[in-house]
């Protein structure tokens, strides 16, 4: 059996190569054709069990990786921390090695601690996602991001990416700083210096806390969820004065070129990072991220526990062309 183009598990933007992450791409794009059929739905992991395990609030996430696997016919097993044993103390552990003896091939995790993907590689057989973990990675946003990109500009080297916000407790901002880099995007950060990391210096960016200067010349301005349950931290004055000094108002969003794209992750906080209606200007890809974020995370999913073989490819006719083969 040939090896998958990347894996065997996904924990993170980094270590993946500019070609790993093009191949997830191109096959992103195939299954983005798969999902606008009339019945968006193919065999290629049929028999295969899929696990979400999300020690941690997702709506977006969660529901596109099971979207995303029911669309591969994955059977698909979901666990929620309210109703689990884990209020019984049961340990994480146990939890996922539990799961993994109920069948499941592939487990999706997230946790609010960084590396506990990592570590549950350690305890399991079955391929292990990263669905994002503290404030390290969430590499599966950063590869639809990129995909999103790619798919409007046609490509993402040489372009200009601000990504503006909260990058200090960001995990989407270092898998994204990742991944445009990787692909050669020259990417600025825009923020508080309260909101920067520590060791921003080594990240290989520029670092602003002017978001006018910054905008005139970018291809692509990236806003971050403000995260308010940290406020308490006091990190900024106030979330009016935030929005006036780092967020996308009306009048700023109208002074971008014609062809830059707004993004952001998800959840928005309209009226801090972003004017209330920017979300639906002409120019925000916002919603486009989250379709795509299905087409990428079945490509995902399908290089991580099955193809692509000669024999497998992704299959663009709506019939398998054979049964795949378990790892």
């Amino acid at each position: 059996m040939s090896h998958p183009p990347i894996g065997p598990h996904l924990l993170g933007i980094d270590g993946l190569s500019r070609a790993d992450i093009v191949t997830v791409l191109d096959t992103a794009d195939e299954f983005a054709e798969v999902s606008r059929r009339e019945i968006p739905k193919v065999p290629a992991l049929r028999g295969r069990t899929v696990a979400s395990v999300f020690f941690e609030p997702s709506t977006r996430t969660r529901l596109s990786f099971e979207s995303a696997a029911k669309r591969l016919s994955a059977d698909t097993m979901t666990f929620a921390p309210a109703t689990s044993s884990l209020g019984k103390g049961e340990s994480v552990r146990d939890t996922v090695q539990t799961l993994e003896a109920m069948g499941a091939d592939c487990l999706i995790v997230r946790h609010r601690s960084a590396g506990v993907p990592r570590q549950v590689t350690r305890w399991v057989d079955a391929v292990v996602i990263n669905a994002g973990d503290g404030t390290h990675e969430h590499p599966t946003q950063a590869l639809l991001d990129a995909m999103t990109i790619r798919r409007h500009l046609d490509t993402v080297e040489g372009i200009h990416v601000a990504i503006v916000g909260d990058i200090a407790h960001s995990r989407v901002a270092r898998s994204e700083v990742l991944a445009l880099r990787t692909l050669g995007a020259e990417v600025t950060l825009v923020g508080p210096r309260t909101l920067m990391p520590p060791d921003v210096e080594g990240w290989g960016v520029a670092v602003s806390a002017d978001l006018d200067a910054v905008l005139a010349t970018v291809d692509v301005v990236y806003l971050l969820r403000m995260q308010l349950e940290r406020q308490h931290e006091a990190l900024v004055p106030s979330m009016r004065e935030y929005h006036e000094r780092f967020g996308l108002t009306a009048a700023r969003a109208a002074a971008l070129r014609s062809e830059t794209l707004v993004m952001h992750p998800g959840p928005m906080n309209r009226g801090i990072e972003l004017a209330g209606d920017v979300p639906e200007l002409e120019r925000s890809v916002v919603l486009e991220q989250v379709t795509n974020g299905v087409a990428l995370r079945m490509a995902v999913l399908y290089l991580l526990l099955g193809g692509p073989r000669e024999h497998d490819k992704p299959d663009t006719d709506g019939e398998s062309s054979q049964e795949t083969t378990k790892r």
